[in-house]
């Protein structure tokens, strides 16, 4: 199942926010949750991201991890406004269909 979020993260906030990101990534990096698939990209303008996350048993694993209860604590007072919704895939290489 893919997951993604669009978020708008207020200017004064982004550098927190950024820092929150890297510590997801780097627990990610070091604990390697087994089908889990996280993805975060950053638009042209700066402070809009979309996070997509793709694994078998979401939310699982990331509720618990330290380091995104940190970075989802907070989370929408750092944006402006953010949406979720679960999309359908219509094309994708290794992404993990």
């Amino acid at each position: 199942m893919w997951r993604p979020r669009l978020g708008a993260v207020w200017p004064e906030r982004l550098d927190e926010h950024l820092a929150l990101l890297d510590q997801v990534y780097r627990e990610l990096a070091h604990t390697r949750p087994p089908g889990l698939r996280y993805l975060s990209l950053r638009l042209a303008d700066g402070h809009r991201f979309i996070d997509v996350v793709i694994g078998p048993r979401l939310p699982a694993p990331l509720p618990l991890l330290p380091a995104f209860v940190r970075y989802r604590t907070g989370f929408d007072e750092r944006c402006e406004d953010f949406e979720m919704s679960e999309v359908s895939v219509s094309g994708s290489y290794g992404m993990g269909e």
